[in-house]
C-alpha cells in the first residue's frame, strides 16, 4: 500500500525483503532479497535509494543506524528501538509523565519479590516480538507469573495490570523533520482473539476523551522526536485514556484512511520521507474497516477463495487483498473499508460484509 502511494506521486520504490514474493516486492520497482541484518544488502539499498522507511517494527535498530549514516531514515533507530521492547516503551511513557497503567518489569527471579498486589489480575507479555496476542499470558498470582515466565523461556517480560476498559482506541499521527505534526481522527478498535477485527471511525467516545487521546499522542510524538507515521494504541477507562503500546509505522487500524481521509497514512509516510508538506488527515466520510483473516478462506479443511462479487455489490464497500500466497487461519489477508454518509450506515454495511463472509459466526 505504501508502494502504490509512492508510485502515484511519481516515486520509484526498492524493497529489501527476505521474501522476494512478498506483497511489497510484488508491487515494487526493484527488490533486494536478503535478511534485514545483511550488511551487504543494506549497503546495496543505501546505494540505490534516496531515503528509507520501514513497514513493520521488527527491522533491527542496528540496521537502521547503519543506513542512517548514509541517508535519511524515517523513523529513526532510537524510536524504533523503544517500540521493539516493552520494557523501554513502558518506562519511556512513565518517565515523561504520560498516562500509562501499572506495570512491572520481570527479568530475573529477584523481580518477583517486588510484585505489588495491585498488578493482579494481570497480563504477562514478552518484552520483544509479541504481537496479535502472541507471547502473552493472563495471570492472577505471583505463582502464575513465575510459571508463565518459565514457559516463555525466562526471557524478559512486562507484567501489566489488567484494565477493565470502556473501549480500545488508536490514534495515528505523522510528524515531519521540521516538527510539523498532523493527527488523524481517533479510531475505535474491536479485537477478536487478540487480533484486530474492526476499526470504527470516528470513535464512539465523548469529544473530551478524543481530545485527551490526541493530546497524549502529540506529547508522545514530540518526546520521541519522532519523524514518520506513528500509531498509538490506548485504553479508555472511566473517561480517562491510558497508553498501551506504539507501532512506529502505518497501522492495520489506519487502513481506512485510503478511502475515508483526505490523506492516507501511506501517502503521509511518503510525504515525510520525501520532505514534502504533510497532507490534511481529516475525515471525508465515516468508515468501518473489517479485517479479513485467512479463516474466511476455510469452509472446510481445504481453503476456498471467497465469492468477492457479493461483497463488491455492497455500496461503499472497498476490498483490498494483499497478495499473500497462502491463506492461514489468523493471518491477515486483506481488509474491507465500508464508507457511508453516516456512521450508522457504515456499520450496517460492515455487518453485511461480515454476514456475507461468515466472519465471527455472523
Amino acid at each position: 500500500m505504501f508502494v502504490h502511494a509512492a508510485q502515484r506521486l511519481g516515486y520509484h520504490v526498492c524493497v529489501l525483503d527476505p521474501d522476494g514474493a512478498g506483497p511489497a516486492a510484488q508491487a515494487a520497482d526493484d527488490t533486494i532479497i536478503a535478511a534485514y541484518d545483511d550488511g551487504h544488502a543494506l549497503d546495496q539499498l543505501a546505494a540505490r535509494v534516496a531515503a528509507v522507511t520501514t513497514e513493520f517494527e521488527n527491522v533491527p535498530a542496528a540496521s537502521l543506524e547503519r543506513l542512517a549514516a548514509r541517508l535519511p531514515v524515517r523513523p529513526g533507530a532510537s524510536a524504533v528501538a523503544i517500540a521493539q521492547d516493552r520494557r523501554r516503551e513502558k518506562r519511556f511513557f512513565a518517565a515523561r509523565g504520560l498516562p500509562v497503567g501499572a506495570f512491572a518489569v520481570i527479568e530475573t527471579e529477584a523481580d518477583f519479590a517486588a510484585l505489588d498486589a495491585g498488578l493482579f489480575p494481570g497480563i504477562l507479555k514478552t518484552a520483544t516480538l509479541g504481537y496479535d496476542g502472541k507471547g502473552q499470558a493472563h495471570v492472577a498470582s505471583v505463582e502464575e507469573v513465575r510459571a508463565a515466565w518459565v514457559a516463555f523461556g525466562r526471557s524478559p517480560c512486562v507484567l501489566e495490570a489488567r484494565m477493565v476498559f470502556d473501549c480500545e482506541i488508536s490514534v495515528l499521527a505523522a510528524r515531519g523533520a521540521d516538527g510539523d505534526c498532523r493527527v488523524w481522527p481517533v479510531q475505535e478498535n474491536i479485537h477478536a482473539g487478540g487480533i484486530l477485527a474492526r476499526t470504527i471511525v470516528p470513535a464512539r467516545i465523548p469529544p473530551a476523551v478524543a481530545e485527551a487521546a490526541k493530546t497524549a499522542v502529540e506529547r508522545l510524538i514530540a518526546a520521541l522526536d519522532y519523524v514518520g507515521v506513528l500509531a498509538v494504541e490506548l485504553f479508555v477507562v472511566g473517561g480517562q485514556v491510558f497508553l498501551n503500546e506504539i507501532a512506529p509505522r502505518p497501522h492495520n487500524s489506519g487502513h481506512y484512511t485510503i478511502e475515508a481521509c483526505q490523506t492516507s497514512q501511506f501517502e503521509q509516510q511518503l510525504r515525510v520521507l520525501g520532505g514534502l508538506p504533510l497532507g490534511d488527515p481529516s475525515l471525508i466520510r465515516p468508515a468501518v474497516m473489517v479485517n479479513l483473516l485467512g479463516d474466511v478462506w476455510f469452509d472446510a479443511a481445504t481453503p476456498i477463495e471467497p465469492d468477492w462479487s457479493r461483497l463488491l455489490a455492497l455500496p461503499g464497500a472497498h476490498l483490498h487483498l494483499y497478495g499473500k500466497a497462502e491463506p492461514r487461519r489468523g493471518r491477515k489477508m486483506g481488509h474491507v473499508t465500508c464508507t457511508a454518509e453516516t456512521l450508522e450506515e457504515a456499520l450496517a454495511t460492515a455487518a453485511e460484509v461480515e454476514r456475507v463472509l461468515r466472519i465471527g459466526g455472523r
